[in-house]
Parts: C-alpha cells; sequence; structure tokens
C-alpha cells in the first residue's frame, strides 16, 4: 500500500451510513482510506430495533447447512467494512479492488498515532435523539473486547 494517497479518518461521533456512502463512492474513485475508532461510529435509530436487526443478520442460516453463510461480523472495524461492502459492486473486479482500498482500526494504531486524522463534514452528526455507538451494539451481539484488538 503506498502511503502518499491515503487518506486517514477518525470515525469518533460520525454516522456510520453516512460514511460508508462516502467511502463507497470514493474507493470506487481509487482513493485509499483508513478509518479508526470504528467502535465510536454511530448507527442512527431506536437501540432496540438495531440491536433486534443485527441480531437477526447474524443468526441467518441455511436449515440444510448452518455452516453455509451469509456471515455477519460482530466486530466493529468488521461492521464498518461489512457496511461500506454492501454500498460496492462486490460480485465485480472494480468492486473488489475498491473494498480492499480500506482498512478500519476498531482503537488507534500505534503505528498510526502520529498521522493526522481528518472527520468527514457529510457524516458529522447533528443533534441526534435515537442512536447507538458501533462499539455497544457489537457488545450486545456478542463481541467482547478482549477478542482481539489492533
Amino acid at each position: 500500500m503506498s502511503k502518499q494517497n491515503i487518506t486517514y479518518i477518525d470515525g469518533t461521533d460520525l454516522v456510520l451510513g453516512r460514511l460508508a456512502s462516502f467511502l463507497a463512492k470514493r474507493l470506487l474513485a481509487g482513493e485509499k482510506f483508513v478509518v479508526v475508532n470504528a467502535q465510536d461510529l454511530i448507527i442512527t435509530g431506536r437501540k432496540l430495533a438495531l440491536v433486534k436487526d443485527y441480531q437477526q443478520r447474524r443468526a441467518r442460516a441455511t436449515h440444510t447447512n448452518p455452516r453455509r453463510g451469509p456471515f455477519f461480523p460482530r466486530f466493529p472495524d468488521r461492521i464498518l467494512r461489512r457496511t461500506v461492502r454492501g454500498m460496492l459492486p462486490w460480485k465485480t473486479t472494480s468492486g473488489r479492488l475498491a473494498y480492499r482500498r480500506l482498512s478500519a482500526y476498531i482503537n488507534v494504531p500505534d503505528d498510526l498515532s502520529e498521522k493526522e486524522f481528518i472527520k468527514i463534514p457529510v457524516a458529522e452528526s447533528k443533534s441526534l435523539k435515537a442512536y447507538i455507538t458501533v462499539g455497544e451494539l457489537a457488545k450486545r451481539i456478542g463481541w467482547t473486547h478482549e477478542e482481539r484488538v489492533n
């Protein structure tokens, strides 16, 4: 990964869907992104409804072979990547190459601590009443923070 044209984004208090659509469009254009603090992203909506929806996504399986997909992640960084993947033409070569240009981290890794992070104005939250953070959602669907920390 060449380091000269990578954009570093701090995900704290950014809306997940807005950020994902911004990233999907720019990834298809050939840009590279690194998103840190994925657990601090916000999903708008009622908490209980969101938790129920994500639990249903995780529970999907076939009756004939439950080990077949679809699989849905429970780690905050992987939830972000999966959300962006849903906005890309995943089954085409251009979509897969665009998806590879995205990196996400739960916290700020030590090797990225000196980088300058930007906020995306389009994705900033504006006085939301009903929301849940991706980290809190991940904990409610089965993620424990001790499992993997970047």
